[in-house]
C-alpha cells in the first residue's frame, strides 16, 4: 500500500486584513489548512515550520501529528524529511489556501501514478502545492511556493510531461484574494471567524 504525506508548509504571511493582527490571521490560515489535511482519508496530515515557526505549528497541529523541522520555507527540505520517514510520496501545501477544497488535494497527488511530479498553481502567482514520488528527482530544485511557477520547474526536468499541472486554487496573500472567498464552501471557519463571519 502505498504511504501518503500532506504537509502544510508554514510560508511567511506578509500581509493581514485592515484591523486585524498579523500573527492572529496567520495562525487562522494555517489552522484551516491543517483542519483539512485531518480529515483526508487517503493521505497522512504533517505540518512543516523552519525553527522561528515551530510553536505556531505545536499550536495548531492535532494530537500526535507530525511536525517537521525544516531550515527554508522550501519544498525540497520537506520532501527530504518525508522520505526519510518512509512515505512513498508527499504533497507540500502552502498553509495560506484557507477554504483549499480537499479534493483539490486529492488532483494533486492523482497525477503521481504516472509522473514523478505534480504542481497545483496559485491563482494569480505562485503554487499552491506540490506533489512527489518519494525520494523526489534529482532534478527537481528546491523552491518557494510563493514564486515558482509549473513552467519554472518543467524547465529542469528531463522531458516536460514529468511535471503534471492540476487544477489551482487560491491563496490569501492579499487584499483581492479575500474577495475571491466564497461563503458557501464548507470549512475554513477560523479565517472565517476572523473575518466577522
Amino acid at each position: 500500500m502505498t504511504r501518503r504525506v500532506v504537509v502544510a508548509l508554514l510560508t511567511p504571511v506578509g500581509w493581514s486584513p485592515p484591523g486585524v493582527d498579523l500573527l492572529k490571521w496567520r495562525t487562522a490560515l494555517a489552522e484551516d489548512v491543517v483542519d483539512l489535511l485531518a480529515m483526508l482519508a487517503q493521505a497522512e496530515p504533517a505540518i512543516a515550520a523552519r525553527p522561528e515557526d515551530r510553536a505556531l505549528a505545536e499550536e495548531i497541529g492535532w494530537p500526535g501529528m507530525r511536525i517537521y523541522d525544516v531550515p527554508t520555507a522550501t519544498v525540497l527540505p520537506v520532501l527530504k524529511a518525508a522520505a526519510a520517514d518512509g512515505f512513498d510520496q508527499a504533497a507540500v501545501i502552502a498553509a495560506d489556501a484557507a477554504d483549499v477544497p480537499g479534493m483539490i488535494l486529492g488532483k494533486l497527488l492523482r497525477p503521481l501514478t504516472t509522473r514523478p511530479v505534480a504542481v497545483a498553481p496559485a491563482c494569480g502567482q505562485g503554487l499552491l502545492g506540490v506533489a512527489a514520488r518519494l525520494p523526489a528527482p534529482d532534478w527537481l530544485p528546491d523552491h518557494d511556493l510563493d514564486t515558482a511557477t509549473p513552467v519554472s520547474l518543467r524547465r529542469s526536468a528531463p522531458n516536460p510531461g514529468d511535471i503534471q499541472s492540476t487544477a489551482d486554487w487560491r491563496r490569501l496573500r492579499g487584499p483581492a484574494d479575500l474577495a475571491t472567498l466564497d461563503p458557501a464552501l464548507e470549512g475554513w471557519e477560523n479565517t472565517r471567524t476572523i473575518l466577522g463571519g
